[in-house]
């Protein structure tokens, strides 16, 4: 059995060698995808607060679901939506449709299963207007076992992170026996929680910030064009 840590020194593993040229939205460095991490993007959530389908809110000319299934694209080789499929990745849908977060990664690791992988997960909401290829690189390269999730401000992220096998697994047992909280992932005892400055390096808070209101949209300057 690991043991849960908390890590505040950075680690970077990262090979910067190769920077494409493309949207600015992309413009980080990018590793070779890791064909050892898999990714699961969730874009099955109701949406009530904002009033519309957030995988379909358009931002700079891109769905937030294209935007980070293209991220996703970049860092591993195989990735997956959990969600209607509007990110143009393979997806499947958790069921029933709507049950939540938990019922998400069960799904998503059904298919990852039925398509041979046998790792960890990156576990990325649709909703992260300002995630970045160094975040995610980060997340699927850190030198730790199991799970690792940062912690932003004092909460952990669960759906921004990179679950290990075992917790994958472990969310389909949890979820057949009645919970639906990710709390299981977030106190497990083989998580790696990442302090600030075990992300800062990288990222800023922002990286973290989700849209779940119109008022959100309009707090970060974003106009979605979709509408």
């Amino acid at each position: 059995m690991g043991s849960r840590r908390v890590c505040p020194h950075p680690q970077t593993n990262r090979n910067t060698s190769e920077t494409p040229t493309c949207h600015p939205l992309y413009a980080d460095s990018v590793a070779t995808p890791s064909t050892k991490v898999a990714a699961l993007l969730l874009t099955g959530g109701a949406s009530r607060r904002m009033g519309r389908d957030k995988s379909r809110i358009v931002i700079d000319g891109t769905t937030l679901a294209r935007r980070n299934a293209a991220l996703l694209a970049r860092v591993v080789t195989r990735a997956y939506e959990v969600g209607p499929g509007h990110s143009g990745l393979i997806a499947t849908r958790e069921d029933p449709i709507g049950a939540g977060p938990l019922a998400a990664v069960v799904a998503g690791n059904r298919l990852l299963r039925a398509n041979g992988h046998r790792g960890a997960a990156l576990v990325i909401a649709c909703d992260l207007p300002f995630l970045d290829v160094s975040l995610l690189t980060l997340l699927a390269e850190y030198d730790a076992p199991g799970t690792v999730i940062p912690v932003v401000d004092g909460l952990a992220q669960p759906l921004l992170a990179r679950w290990g096998f075992r917790d994958l697994d472990e969310a389909q047992r949890r979820y057949e026996c009645g919970e639906r909280s990710l709390r299981h992932v977030t106190d497990g005892d083989d998580v790696t929680l990442l302090d600030e400055s075990a992300w800062r390096h990288v990222a800023s808070s922002r990286s973290f910030a989700d849209v779940d209101t119109p008022e959100d949209l309009a707090r970060y300057g974003l106009t979605d064009t979709g509408r």
